[in-house]
């Protein structure tokens, strides 16, 4: 494995492997119990947001649950809702001001507390209480731990002598093309994403130029917060093992 770049919010890294497997752990990322609001109960809402949209918008901001926070149907209470599998938020607030994330209040950490919710005018209220529990992407995408997506590395082949070779390079949009005495390079065959804005430049030309996917697989992992991009491969990896062990057994 090669690491192209390893960060907490983003991982980037490069594998031989067939597609197959790369979308597998892609798919596993969405077995990852994550802490997202899942039920609202409005009080007041006299924003611009019908209570729908507001929900929607709520659910998706990142959220940090306890390690000791179980999944509802995992739970003893048999997912009844207890304080074992739920966390409860409140919000109270009056305009005209700007909503954010850190007006919520309850036993949840906000991962990003200056993201917007909603813009109140003078004498508009929202008031309500969100109930976050634990769930899975492949249950609603609230739940998924960040974006993850893979593509193949590239090659490069071209006629000798290219008279427009320059051209070519110039229209590529990540700069990952140079041009030397009529020859066309690849210099980074991990950062082009075969767009083929080249070949298409070399068939008004009349010239032959070719980019074609590589045996690699650069493989993305970028974290909405809630854990680290590095810890959402780690246990997508955990999840798929877990699966084929129960397919094993069946």
């Amino acid at each position: 494995m090669k690491i192209l770049q390893k960060t907490a919010e983003k991982v980037v890294f490069v594998e031989e492997m067939d597609e197959s497997l790369a979308n597998a752990i892609r798919r596993s990322a969405l077995e990852i119990p994550v802490l997202a609001i899942d039920e609202i109960e409005f009080h007041k809402n006299d924003s611009v947001l019908y209570d729908e949209v507001m929900a929607l918008r709520l659910g998706l901001l990142p959220l940090e649950a306890e390690k000791t926070m179980t999944l509802p149907e995992k739970c003893t209470c048999k997912g009844k809702g207890c304080i074992k599998c739920e966390v409860q938020l409140k919000l109270q607030a009056s305009g005209p001001c700007i909503v954010y994330a850190k007006s919520l209040k309850g036993k949840a950490n906000v991962v990003y507390p200056d993201m917007p919710i909603v813009t109140l005018a003078s004498e508009q209220e929202l008031e309500f209480i969100a109930t976050a529990r634990l769930g899975k992407g492949k249950k609603h995408t609230k739940f998924s731990p960040g974006l993850i997506y893979y593509r193949n590395s590239a090659e490069l082949e071209a006629d000798k002598d290219l008279k427009n070779c320059e051209k070519y390079a110039e229209v590529c949009p990540q700069k990952v093309l140079t041009c030397e005495k009529g020859k066309l390079e690849l210099t980074d065959k991990y950062k082009c994403d075969l767009c083929e804005a080249c070949v298409d430049e070399a068939k008004k030309n009349g010239e032959v130029v070719r980019i074609f996917p590589g045996s690699e697989i650069v493989f993305c992992i970028e974290s909405w917060g809630q854990m680290k991009a590095g810890d959402i491969l780690k246990e997508a990896v955990d999840a798929l093992e877990d699966n084929l062990k129960q397919v094993e057994k069946a």
